[in-house]
């Protein structure tokens, strides 16, 4: 039996980043809403560090207009892909799958009211565990809690720089561009 890690967003999930939507509603180039949104601290709310509610306080003062509501959930809309749920599942038979997904809490509750977690045995979400990928901590911890070791392990990413910093831990990693290319690789690596 193998561990596999999921990522969520772009892997087990579409339509989940959000920029452009909040982009385009507060009238701000994709550049300038990261700015803000950076030095807002958004790498310490995807980490837990910083909560939504203090994450908004900030980004007020830097676009100079208050923001009372939770826009990451406001347009927040994911799908799920099916065609990955269904190898999710066919892997399930033999090997233990959980997520290991950089989130926010406002996107980590909509999919848990959604259901969106039900498919994998663990969930290690950035905001929780307090790391977030491609820091090789975030899957340290992983390897620590599942108590496996790297080269019993798989991890699947839509983001090169996750993969790489797997794979330097000795993990099998693939680098997600489709169900269908996925479904292909997979029996190559276990």
């Amino acid at each position: 039996m193998k561990l596999i890690i999921f990522d969520v967003g772009g892997v087990v999930c579409s339509n989940t980043s959000v920029v452009d939507h909040l982009s385009s509603y507060l009238n701000l180039s994709r550049k300038q809403f990261l700015d803000f949104a950076y030095q807002s601290g958004l790498h310490k709310l995807q980490e837990g560090k910083v909560c939504v509610k203090d994450f908004w306080e900030k980004f007020s003062e830097l676009y100079g207009k208050t923001i009372e509501e939770d826009l990451w959930a406001k347009f927040f809309k994911p799908d799920l892909i099916v065609e990955t749920v269904e190898i999710i599942l066919e892997l399930k038979k033999k090997h233990r799958i959980v997520a290991g997904t950089n989130t926010i809490e406002s996107h980590y509750k909509i999919h848990m009211a959604r259901n969106d977690y039900r498919f994998f045995d663990n969930i290690y979400a950035s905001h929780i565990i307090g790391i977030s990928k491609p820091d090789t901590r975030f899957f340290n911890h992983i390897l620590e809690k599942e108590k496996v070791k790297p080269e019993d392990t798989v991890f699947i990413d839509d983001t090169s720089e996750n993969v790489e910093s797997a794979a330097k831990l000795g993990i099998k990693s693939i680098l997600f561009t489709s169900a269908q290319e996925l479904r292909r690789q997979l029996p190559l690596i276990l």
